[in-house]
Order: C-alpha cells, then sequence, then structure tokens
C-alpha cells in the first residue's frame, strides 16, 4: 500500500451500493482503475466485476486476537506472482489495518506515509497492514512484504488462485502472533478491515464473496 495506502485517501460512492453504507463499510477506488461492484449481504460482502480493481473498510477496535471469516470464489484471474508490482491480481484478499507503525519503518516508509496521510483528509490511515490473499501461484513465500506498501505491509496466500470455486473455506488466523512474525515487537492496536480485489492487469471476471467475518479471543 503505499498505493494502497493512498488510495485509503478515495473514498467513493460504492458501486452498486446494496446497503454497504448500512453496515458500516465505505468503498474506496484505486487511480485510474475501474471500481468493483459490492453489495452487502447478510453477514458480509459480494464483490464482483471485469478488469476492476477497488476495495471496501470498515472501522474496527478491540484486542489484537484472532480472526475468523468464510469465503468462496466463483469466478477469478489465472495465477499470478503477488511478490511483483504490476501484474500481482487476486480474486479476494482481506486486510487488517494497524494504528502503528513497525518497528523497522524507516524515514521513508514514515515520510510516505505522512504523503499519503495529508491526501487522506479526517480518514486516519492505518500504519501498519496484515493482508490475507485469494490469489497467486502458491509459489510464493510464507509471507512476504507487499510490493505497493514500502515495507507497512505483509501478505499471506492463504488461497493461491488455484483453489477450486464454488466453495465456501474456513479461516481463522493469529493476528498478533502474525504482526510479530512480520513486524517484530508487539503489534499495536487494530484500527479497520478492508476487503479488496484486483484483476485489472489479466482483465479477468471475478465474482466472490466474504462473510462471518468475527474478532475474537485466540
Amino acid at each position: 500500500m503505499l498505493a494502497g495506502i493512498t488510495a485509503l485517501a478515495t473514498p467513493a460512492l460504492a458501486q452498486g451500493d446494496g446497503g454497504l453504507a448500512a453496515a458500516g463499510w465505505t468503498h474506496g477506488e484505486y487511480d485510474g482503475i475501474r471500481p468493483a461492484r459490492f453489495r452487502a449481504t447478510a453477514d458480509g460482502v459480494a464483490l464482483e466485476g471485469e478488469g476492476a480493481g477497488s476495495f471496501v473498510w470498515r472501522r474496527v477496535q478491540g484486542p489484537v486476537g484472532c480472526l475468523s471469516w468464510r469465503w468462496r470464489v466463483d469466478l477469478g484471474p489465472p495465477p499470478t506472482d503477488l511478490t511483483r508490482r504490476g501484474g500481482d491480481d487476486r480474486a479476494v484478499s482481506l486486510a487488517v489495518g494497524f494504528s502503528g507503525f513497525p518497528p523497522r519503518a524507516g524515514f521513508l516508509a514514515r515520510s510516505q506515509h505522512a504523503l499519503a496521510q495529508g491526501q487522506a483528509g479526517e480518514h486516519r490511515l492505518p500504519r501498519s497492514v496484515l493482508i490475507y490473499a485469494w490469489g497467486g501461484t502458491g509459489q510464493e513465500p510464507p509471507h512476504f512484504y507487499s510490493p505497493w506498501m514500502g515495507g507497512l505491509g505483509r501478505v499471506r496466500v492463504l488461497r493461491p488462485a488455484s483453489t477450486p470455486n464454488g466453495r465456501w473455506f474456513e479461516e481463522r488466523v493469529d493476528l498478533a502472533a502474525h504482526w510479530r512474525e512480520s513486524f517484530g515487537g508487539e503489534p499495536p492496536p487494530l484500527q479497520e478491515i478492508a476487503i479488496g480485489t484486483d484483476t485489472d492487469d489479466t482483465r479477468a471476471r471475478f465474482s466472490a464473496q466474504v462473510e462471518r467475518i468475527r474478532f475474537g479471543a485466540c
């Protein structure tokens, strides 16, 4: 992110908003990319589009423990290398933003964040992010720096692009342990959660759902 963090500075009317605002979600767009269509479901969010990329986010609070959810992809892009900037398409990702910088965040990363924050206005941007992706080749490292976030975001591929479509998969991750493993030190407080997609490079069609998002003790 800092492309991702900068993008959080550009809230927009949600494409095909089906109760998103009532559910607490705000839609954000990436510069120069066609936005996806999001709608609220009974207990989550559905998204679809073609050659598009955008995200919805909402504030969260509470102790940094475990996060669980279920998700499915009915259509998605082919495998792409998520470690590489450009061409790193994925059907859907879930990102958790934290209020503090990683201990090793240097002057450049903090300066880029400050620039993005200046563009974001009243939206206080997260200073570190854990990203869980459905996409990629499955050959990526267990966790790696996002090529877009200047050292402030770490990605984990939970489901590669080859995962069967049309099936629900349950996930549960230990956010505190992943933050420590990714950045070192103790995790700062939770700040927000985002659900996004990106298929602008492959121009692929996509359709996915994320539901039953729950924060709790591990």
